[in-house]
């Protein structure tokens, strides 16, 4: 299959980092106009100037929910949106009985009222247009529970859920729903939850991140281009029959189907 996002416009929240980065770059490769949104304009400015074709940028920041819903009024308003890849960053680590119901708020604004304000503002076009896609970068949590990831955890499953329903509700204008759950990538948050282990525990790095390894039939960690190449399968036409569903990207390591 070639794919090719040639006429489309992709909107990627979280697009200067990590998973985020590598989907951006990814779309833009197959041909997709972005629109790249994150709250560090020099970053955003350097990616946009640095992918094949002409992107634009807005600025959020994605812990104050009211600037992000009215970036995503404002960018509705400019540009006709047929891809949405919602992303952000994880809440921090701890066991779930420890954390503050503070914590629990940041995170679920974080991750599902974000969301819902960006797709919400989305769906208008992609209704009028009877094509959509919308994609959710959530945790192989969502299938079952991360040790030591307890907020992670619950929002992930809040969210799964929230994607679950749209894509009931959407189906039937031809937007598809669906959520891509990766396993231990190399990005900076991975590096994040092996300091802080070995912190904890008084292991070593290598240690640490021999026992993570362990755990993955693949016997590596993921590199962020490759969730990268299944978001953008989900964005293609090949992908239009695919609905409603979780796609994981972990190597092997979720012990269940």
């Amino acid at each position: 299959m070639n794919i090719s996002l040639n006429g489309k416009t992709a909107l990627v929240c979280g697009s200067t980092a990590g998973i985020g980065k590598a989907i951006a770059t990814q779309l833009a490769e197959s041909g997709a106009s972005l629109i790249l949104v994150a709250r560090n304009e020099e970053k955003l400015s350097a990616l946009a100037n640095s992918l094949p074709g002409n992107h634009k940028f807005y600025i959020a920041d994605f812990s104050n929910t009211n600037m992000v819903k009215e970036v995503a009024a404002k960018i509705a308003s400019e540009n006709k949106v047929d891809i949405l890849v919602n992303n952000t960053g994880g809440p921090p680590a701890g066991p779930a009985h420890k954390a503050s119901a503070e914590e629990y708020l940041s995170a679920f604004n974080l991750h599902l009222i974000n969301n819902q304000n960006m797709t919400q503002a989305m769906i208008p076009h992609m209704q009028e247009n009877g094509f959509g896609r919308i994609i959710n970068v959530i945790s192989t949590s969502v299938k079952i529970p991360l040790n030591g990831l307890g907020v992670s955890n619950t929002i992930r499953g809040a969210v799964g859920n929230w994607s679950k329903t749209l894509a009931n509700e959407l189906g039937g204008f031809g937007i598809t729903v669906n959520n891509i759950l990766p396993g231990a990538t190399a990005t900076e948050r991975l590096s994040s939850i092996i300091t802080g282990k070995s912190a904890k525990t008084g292991k070593a790095i290598e240690e640490v991140e021999k026992a993570m390894l362990s755990e993955i039939p693949a016997a590596r960690f993921a590199q962020p281009q490759e969730p990268a190449y299944a978001a953008c399968f989900l964005a293609s036409d090949f992908a239009a029959y695919i609905n409603g569903t979780n796609v994981v990207v972990d190597g092997g390591r979720t012990g269940s189907l």
